[in-house]
């Protein structure tokens, strides 16, 4: 079955970075197109950055600039490069393939950013 295991969060300083990332098996990581989301207390969960089958990538504003999403296919693992960390990047994070598919979220990481 498939499994998406998310790793790497943690407690940061404001500036500070993380990375996170995101073993998946069950499935032909190679030829899907993979995604990194987040959700904060109360809020929703929300698209953070994507990584499409043939490497290309795209973020959301917010985090533009600042976070790097890329994959490792031999490792069926991928990754999220998070700097200049920001207080209202706390949040639980998760991966998904893209769009995502509800049976697969796993059980995330939590990122802390706090002084």
């Amino acid at each position: 079955q498939v499994q998406l295991v998310e790793s790497g969060g943690g407690l940061v300083k404001p500036g500070g970075s993380l990375r996170l990332s995101c073993v998946a098996s069950g499935f032909t990581f190679s030829w899907n197109d993979m995604s990194w989301y987040r959700q904060a207390p109360g809020k929703q969960r929300e698209l953070v950055a994507d990584i499409l089958s043939d490497g290309r990538t795209n973020s959301a504003e917010s985090v533009k600039g600042r976070f790097t999403i890329s994959r490792d296919n031999a490792k069926n693992t991928v990754y999220l490069q998070m700097n200049s960390l920001k207080p209202e990047d706390t949040a639980v994070y998760y991966c998904n393939v893209r769009p995502p598919n509800a049976r697969y979220w796993g059980l995330g990481t939590q990122v802390t950013v706090s002084s």
